[in-house]
C-alpha cells in the first residue's frame, strides 16, 4: 500500500517499509506542516472588488489554508468571499483587517459561511467541520467569558 495523505492537514502518511532513506525528510516536512497548522500566521490580501479568494491546502507543502491564524488585508471595494477546500476540519482564528465598508465571508467550498458585517473589522474563532463554517465566539477586546 503506497503512502497516503491525511484529510485535514495533508500530512504524508508513509507505510511501514516504504520510502527507505526518505523518512527523515518526510518527517521534517510533516513537522513543519503541523507547526503551520497549530501556530502558523499569514496575512492574505483580498483587495479589490466583488470576488472569491480560494485558500489552498496542498499535500505535503506549506499552504495558506493550513495556518492557524489568518489576517485578511487590503482595500476592498466590493463584498469578499474567502474559501478553503471542502473536507477540511480545522479551527481558525481569522481577523478582518481590510479597509472598505463591505462584507467579508469565510467558508469551506459549498458550505455555510461566517460573515463579517460591513463595519466589523474584528477577529473571529471559526470551526470548519468539513462542510460548514461556524463562529465559535471570541468576544470584543476586553470582554471576559465565564465558564460555568
Amino acid at each position: 500500500m503506497p503512502s497516503s495523505y491525511s484529510t485535514d492537514l495533508k500530512l504524508e502518511l508513509m507505510v511501514t517499509g516504504e520510502k527507505s532513506g526518505e523518512w527523515g525528510d518526510i518527517t521534517n516536512t510533516n513537522l513543519k506542516l503541523l507547526q503551520q497548522g497549530v501556530a502558523g500566521y499569514q496575512e492574505v490580501s483580498i483587495a479589490g472588488g466583488i470576488q472569491t479568494t480560494a485558500l489552498a491546502m496542498t499535500n505535503a507543502a506549506l499552504s495558506n489554508a493550513r495556518n492557524a491564524v489568518i489576517k485578511f488585508t487590503g482595500s476592498i471595494t466590493g463584498a469578499q468571499t474567502v474559501t478553503i477546500p471542502a473536507g477540511i476540519e480545522k479551527l481558525y482564528v481569522i481577523e478582518n483587517g481590510t479597509s472598505g465598508l463591505f462584507t467579508v465571508a469565510f467558508s469551506p467550498v459549498g458550505g455555510s459561511q461566517v460573515t463579517w458585517a460591513t463595519t466589523d473589522k474584528g477577529t473571529k474563532l471559526i470551526w470548519c467541520d468539513g462542510t460548514d463554517a461556524v463562529e465559535s465566539g471570541i468576544g470584543p477586546a476586553g470582554a471576559t467569558t465565564q465558564v460555568q
